[in-house]
C-alpha cells in the first residue's frame, strides 16, 4: 500500500521559509516523478512544483518560481519543498503527489498524478 506523508506545515510570518517533506512508502520511490499543489479555502488545488525521478528536471507555477525550490533524495525515499520569501497568499493545505515517471516529463495536471499524500497546512501571516 502506497503512502505519502506531507511534514513541515505550520504558521510562518511573511518573508520567512518552511521547508516541507513528503515521505513516500509502498513505492519505488525512484521510478515515480513527484508534484507538489496547495489547497487554498474557498479555491481549487492548484499545480506548485514538480520533478523528475531523477532530481534534473523541475518546474514551477509562475507565482511561486524564484522562491521555492523542489527537491528528493531518492536514498530516502523524500521529496522536499523549500518554501522562501512566504506570503499571505502562500498559505493554503500543500500535498505531495507522485506519478509513475514517463522519462524526465514533469506533469502539472493534478489528473495525472496516481497517489496523494494527506496534506499538512501552511499560515502565512503576521
Amino acid at each position: 500500500q502506497v503512502h505519502l506523508v506531507e511534514s513541515g506545515g505550520g504558521v510562518v510570518q511573511p518573508e520567512g521559509s518552511l521547508r516541507l517533506s513528503c515521505a513516500a512508502s509502498g513505492l519505488t520511490f525512484s521510478w515515480h516523478n513527484m508534484g507538489w499543489f496547495r489547497q487554498a479555502p474557498g479555491k481549487e488545488r492548484e499545480f506548485v512544483a514538480a520533478v523528475s525521478w531523477s532530481g534534473s528536471n523541475t518546474y514551477y507555477a509562475d507565482s511561486v518560481k524564484g522562491r521555492f525550490t523542489i527537491s528528493r533524495d531518492n536514498a530516502k525515499n523524500t521529496v522536499y519543498l523549500q518554501m522562501n520569501s512566504l506570503e499571505p497568499e502562500d498559505t493554503a493545505v500543500y500535498y505531495c503527489a507522485a506519478v509513475p515517471r514517463s522519462g524526465s516529463y514533469v506533469y502539472t495536471s493534478e489528473e495525472k498524478y496516481t497517489y496523494w499524500g494527506q496534506g499538512t497546512q501552511v499560515t502565512v501571516s503576521s
